[in-house]
């Protein structure tokens, strides 16, 4: 029997709702391809613990799942209320102060933890608090103060987060904190670390050089957060450009360039990572309601089919599985909602780059494999022979029905192809063989798999150079014997 294999792959958060091994194993075990370490909360030991746990059931049950470190970045929040909070109405006046006690704040006035937003501000702007349940509309900016009059009104709980409407806050992408995770996550070996708030491709290259500088090769994804890194699309190419992947982080973009902004931004980041060869996640609220309720709303369903339509490598989940009451439901949810909109032929087959030139040779091999894949009949699976994972992932660019079997014998590899979209890994070591068997060998191991049966048709691709980075140069098609 053939193996049905969701293309679309699952970010799930971990946090104390997984922390039982026994219900990390069933979140695993129920379609997950890459966990995340949110570096905003929870120790070093806490981090260090749930990567253990990951790879140990990893290997128990032979699942290939990658790790991703997801920086804080540089969260501007409000300090702590005597009270614990305070409710503030339309028309009230409000103070900021950056040198406020953090812990003394009351209904008219709170400390902050960003010493220079008092010089970020200027009268008119708009303050964004909690993710933009409240808002608040800057009258004059006083020394470390920064008065206020309340436009939208609710309940301001402790360490809420602070945006401005339209970007601009001069705060650095990597924070001292964020310096230090860096080197934890490297000790940790983990495939991904997320940067948050990239302003410009420098940043993504500060992260790269800190990891290297931490003996780690760990892939970096972007966080668009900033609205001067979303609506500039010179400047989001440049990230794009220096990421290896790009993250569509919903929440505090949203609250930078507005709601109705965000549909199109979302769409166009999704087009333009995979025009460059990059990963793409959609993130934030994407399941939310799963927090508390065991089922998802139909536009949370409509939400996720949307963003695998159009072709996000992933979709994650955040709250929904590290704090929630049903982070099991919330997989097997994504899990279906996944496989249906994967149904549709719409996104089966693809015109990216019929156009283009093509500068190398694996590229070149990787665009004809899957134009013919797409178009010969009877094609039932692609086998990738790789060194790294590049020719899969330029491969996974390209739309189509057909699973793309990536086989690496580098188990870093196999954990970064954890996160191409509609890619799967297995270990096998080509050169571990003479040359003339190792066609017959991969086919075996895909039957073996469940991927193939006896005469069904399969590309295959390899270098005349096995275990040489680079050197696919070869296209075969193959009958499985």
């Amino acid at each position: 029997m053939q193996t049905t294999t969701r293309r679309t792959k699952i970010v799930a958060t971990l946090g104390p709702a997984t922390d039982c091994i026994e219900k990390l194993e069933t979140l695993l075990l129920a379609g997950v391809n890459v966990v995340r370490l949110n570096f905003s909360h929870g120790s070093a030991e806490d981090h260090n613990q749930r990567a253990t746990n990951v790879r140990s059931l990893s290997k128990k049950h032979s699942l290939n799942i990658a790790i991703l470190a997801d920086l804080q970045g540089p969260k501007i929040r409000v300090g702590r209320f005597k009270e614990g909070c305070v409710t503030l109405k339309a028309g009230d006046v409000f103070t900021l102060d950056a040198d406020l006690n953090t812990n003394d704040g009351d209904q008219s006035i709170v400390g902050i933890d960003y010493k220079q937003l008092p010089s970020d501000c200027r009268p008119n702007d708009l303050l964004m608090l909690d993710d933009g349940r409240l808002s608040l509309r800057v009258n004059n900016v006083e020394g470390s103060r920064i008065h206020c009059t309340v436009e939208d009104g609710g309940i301001l709980k402790n360490n809420k987060g602070i945006n401005r409407q339209g970007g601009g806050l001069s705060a650095p992408a990597l924070t001292e904190k964020d310096i230090k995770d860096i080197a934890i996550a490297a000790e940790l070996d983990v495939d991904y670390v997320a940067v948050s708030f990239p302003k410009t491709a420098a940043d993504i290259q500060q992260a790269r050089g800190l990891l290297e500088g931490n003996n780690s090769y760990a892939r970096i994804v972007a966080k668009i957060e900033r609205a001067e890194a979303a609506l500039d699309r010179d400047n989001l190419d440049a990230i794009i450009h220096a990421s290896d992947a790009v993250m569509v982080a919903r929440g505090d973009l949203g609250v930078e360039i507005g709601d109705a902004e965000l549909v199109g931004v979302q769409k166009h980041m999704i087009t333009r990572a995979r025009q460059l060869d990059k990963l793409v996640i959609v993130a934030t609220q994407m399941m939310e309601s799963m927090i508390e309720n065991p089922i998802p709303t139909r536009a949370e369903v409509f939400d996720v089919a949307n963003a695998v339509l159009d072709g996000a490598d992933a979709v994650m989940l955040s709250a929904e599985t590290a704090a929630g009451d049903h982070p099991i439901e919330a997989v097997e949810a994504m899990d279906r909602v996944c496989l249906g909109a994967e149904k549709s032929p719409d996104i089966q087959r693809s015109s990216h780059r019929m156009d283009g030139t093509f500068e190398k040779t694996d590229e070149s091999i990787a665009m004809a494999t899957m134009y013919t894949a797409n178009h010969l009949q009877g094609v039932k699976a692609i086998i990738c022979l790789s060194e790294s994972g590049e020719t899969p992932l330029l491969m996974s660019r390209i739309s189509s029905g057909l699973p793309i079997i990536s086989l690496t014998r580098h188990e870093k590899t196999k954990r970064r192809m954890a996160l191409f979209r509609g890619v799967t890994s297995y270990i096998y070591d080509p050169t571990s063989a003479p040359y003339e068997y190792v066609n017959e060998q991969a086919i075996d191991l895909l039957k073996e798999k469940g991927h193939l049966q006896k005469d069904d048709l399969v590309i295959l691709t390899k270098g005349a150079r096995l275990g040489v980075h680079g050197s696919t140069n070869a296209m075969l098609i193959l009958k499985a014997t």
